[in-house]
């Protein structure tokens, strides 16, 4: 990872339990939660630390850009843009039914196949690949 931008602070439950570079979802006003499979969601960004469950701590720092390293759903090529998958673990190229905060970043270097890893421009809201 390439720090390109300070992480701010996001509103998060305290039951929550958050690693450290997991990616996070959009929910109002300004929380977050793990992203667990939810296609296409809302990308709020990356998770800069790890927030321990119940520890009575309501927010949690989120880089929401920076350079990451990700792995891709399927075969993913330099340029394209990326949204979450149906898997937390992956990302995806983006479709015409991701706009706005649906489209994370970009992918920086080509993804042969799925579960490869790859380097992403984390830049929520860019173009989309229709």
């Amino acid at each position: 990872m390439i720090e390109t931008e300070k992480p701010i602070s996001m509103t998060c439950a305290d039951g929550a339990g958050i690693a450290k570079g997991a990616w996070l979802i959009l929910a109002n006003p300004m929380t977050v939660t793990t992203h667990a499979a939810n296609d296409e969601a809302y990308c709020a960004g990356v998770a800069a630390e790890e927030k321990i469950a119940n520890d009575g701590k309501t927010t949690i720092a989120v880089y929401m850009g920076g350079i990451f390293k990700a792995t891709g759903q399927a075969a993913i090529t330099t340029g394209e843009t990326l949204a979450l998958s149906g898997d937390a673990q992956e990302l995806k190229k983006t479709d015409a039914t991701c706009f706005g905060a649906k489209s994370m970043g970009i992918c920086l270097t080509d993804n042969g196949a799925d579960n490869e890893t790859f380097m992403m421009k984390l830049s929520i809201g860019v173009g989309i690949n229709a």
